[in-house]
C-alpha cells in the first residue's frame, strides 16, 4: 500500500471515530441486551469479532448483556447420545432427558465459550443462566412441548450487580420453574426479550441471519412502529420465522425497551454500527416516531 492510500485510510478511521462521538455520548450508561446466535457461534474468526465489539461497547460506558442460543449444537448433542426428538407442529417436544442435553451444552459448552471469547479481548465476563439467583422463572408454554419455559418471573439485580462490578454478563436461556427441581428450556429470542424488558433497557438487538424486516417490494424498512408491525403481520408481510422475533420485539416494548433492532448478525461489527452510526442497522421497532437523528435517539 502506498503511503498516501495509507494516510488516506487513516484519515477515514478518525473521522469515523470522530463522528461516532455524539452516540457514545448518547449510550454510555445505558443498558444493551445483545441476542447471539446463527453461523458466528460456530466460527471463530466471527465470534471473536462479535466478542471485542462487546468489549468496545463496554469500554465505551454501555452495560451489554449477552444472551444466547445454541440450537445447532444441542442437535449435534443428541444425536451422538442417540436421543430422538418428536415434534408437535414443527417444534421439539423438550422432555426431561432432552432439557438435562440442553442444559448441559448451553450452560456448559456454549456459555463458557463466549465468556472465554470475551476475556481473550480484554474483557470481564461471568457466565450465567436464568437458573442463577432465580434470574428467569418460567412455567410451561405449551404443555405439549414439555419443559418449553414461557417466563413469568424475573429477578435482575444480579445483573446490575455485576453492570456495577464492570463484568458483562453472558446468559444461557435455562431458567428454572415454579416448582422445586424443574428445568425449563427457553427459546433465546424470547429469553432476551424478557431480560431486555425487566431491566428496561434501552436497545433490545436482536442478531439474525437475515438483513431485517422487508416490504412487500423485498426492501428493508429500517423503523417501524409497534401498529405497523402488527398489521403488517395481519396482511402478510411479515411471515414465518420473523413473526416471534417481531412478536418478541413487540413484547419487549410494551414491558419498557426504548427500541428493538432485528439486525444481520453476519455483517462485521453490525452491534457497532447500529449503535455508533446515524444510519444503524436492520430493523428497529420503537413506540414513538424519532424527530432528529433517528437511529440515535
Amino acid at each position: 500500500m502506498r503511503k498516501q492510500d495509507m494516510n488516506r485510510d487513516w484519515i477515514a478511521t478518525a473521522r469515523t471515530l470522530s463522528e461516532a462521538l455524539p452516540y457514545l455520548q448518547r449510550y454510555a450508561g445505558s443498558i444493551v441486551v445483545v441476542k447471539f446466535g446463527g453461523n458466528a457461534m460456530g466460527d471463530d474468526e466471527a465470534m471473536a469479532d462479535f466478542a471485542r465489539d462487546i468489549v468496545l461497547m463496554r469500554q465505551v460506558g454501555v452495560n451489554p448483556v449477552v444472551v444466547h442460543g445454541g440450537g445447532p449444537m444441542i442437535n449435534e448433542m443428541l444425536d451422538k447420545l442417540g436421543i430422538e426428538s418428536e415434534f408437535v407442529r414443527g417444534k421439539r417436544v423438550t422432555d426431561k432427558k432432552t432439557v438435562e442435553v440442553v442444559e448441559m451444552v448451553l450452560t456448559g459448552l456454549v456459555n463458557k465459550r463466549i465468556v472465554q471469547a470475551i476475556m481473550d479481548e480484554g474483557g470481564r465476563a461471568v457466565g450465567l443462566s436464568g437458573k442463577d439467583d432465580d434470574l428467569m422463572v418460567c412455567v410451561a408454554d405449551d404443555p405439549e412441548l414439555g419443559f418449553v419455559g414461557k417466563p413469568v418471573e424475573m429477578n435482575v439485580q444480579v445483573l446490575h450487580d455485576l453492570f456495577a462490578a464492570g463484568i458483562i454478563p453472558v446468559i444461557a436461556p435455562v431458567a428454572t420453574g415454579m416448582n422445586e427441581n424443574e428445568t425449563f428450556n427457553v427459546n433465546g429470542d424470547t429469553a432476551a426479550g424478557a431480560i431486555a424488558g425487566a431491566l428496561k433497557a434501552d436497545r433490545l438487538l436482536l442478531l439474525t441471519n437475515i438483513t431485517g424486516v422487508k416490504n412487500k417490494d423485498g426492501e428493508v424498512i429500517t423503523q417501524m412502529t409497534p401498529t405497523e408491525v402488527r398489521d403488517m403481520i395481519a396482511d402478510g408481510t411479515i411471515a414465518g420465522g420473523m413473526i416471534p422475533k417481531t412478536e418478541t420485539a413487540l413484547q419487549a416494548v410494551e414491558e419498557g425497551v426504548r427500541g428493538v433492532v432485528i439486525l444481520d448478525g453476519r455483517v462485521a461489527n453490525a452491534c457497532l454500527l447500529e449503535l455508533f452510526t446515524e444510519h444503524g442497522a436492520g430493523s428497529m421497532i420503537r413506540s414513538t416516531e424519532p424527530s432528529v437523528k433517528p437511529r440515535g435517539a
